[in-house]
């Protein structure tokens, strides 16, 4: 498997041509981020086989020049910094020591964190939300369920409870789920702060005998 043959196979069924011509028309229409050659930049800076650890998060950014295909992560310094990774920077301090100051993840996913988002593509103008239930949600738990199938063990990292619902696509016991409080100011301090997720990722990669990620 790998994720163009994913891609290929989703292609054919009619639910991803119907999403295909409403991403098109919204690119042509509206300010739609990430940009339209960044929408699947998380799968091609992390190969299928080489995926450790899945960190799930939901719409892309939809501030100016801050999506570029992965969760979380940010394109430049020069945009707007997102509270939720702010957070994660603050924890990663706690738990860790290290402080990041990059808000670009892109070494994350080069070590097989797979920055996955639920859905790819966001309008910039009507904002959060806008582009759920068009098809994305389909396509990305397909990409959950093909790694579910491997047999390597995967770590997925479910934070908040969007995320955690997709943790019913994981079956397989040989992967690790850790689920936890979004990172968003709205709850990071109910139980996102001071919960360890980075060590906690680190320790059972050290388990699964692989290299830990450096974060």
């Amino acid at each position: 498997m790998n994720w163009q043959e994913l891609i290929n196979e989703e292609k054919q069924k009619p639910y991803f041509q119907e999403l295909t011509t409403f991403v098109d028309q919204a690119y042509q229409t509206e300010t739609v981020y990430p940009a339209k050659d960044e929408i699947y930049r998380a799968l091609e800076l992390t190969p299928y086989e080489d995926v450790k650890v899945v960190l799930l998060g939901q719409d892309p950014y939809h501030g100016e020049a801050q999506a570029h295909g992965l969760s979380f992560s940010v394109a430049t310094s020069e945009a707007k910094f997102p509270p939720s990774l702010r957070n994660i920077f603050k924890e990663l301090e706690s738990d860790l020591g290290i402080k990041r100051t990059k808000r670009d993840l892109t070494d994350w996913a080069e070590q097989g964190v797979l920055l996955l988002n639920t859905v790819l593509t966001v309008d910039g103008v009507k904002k959060a939300g806008s582009h759920r239930k068009k098809g994305w949600e389909i396509f990305t738990d397909q990409i959950i369920r093909s790694l579910n199938d491997r047999e390597k063990p995967v770590i997925f990292v479910l934070w908040g409870n969007d995320a955690k619902k997709k943790a019913a696509l994981i079956t397989n016991p040989q992967h690790k789920i850790l689920t936890g409080v979004h990172p968003s100011p709205l709850s990071a301090n109910r139980g996102f702060f001071g919960s360890k997720p980075f060590s906690q990722i680190n320790d059972l990669l050290e388990e699964l005998g692989e290299k830990k990620i450096n974060w």
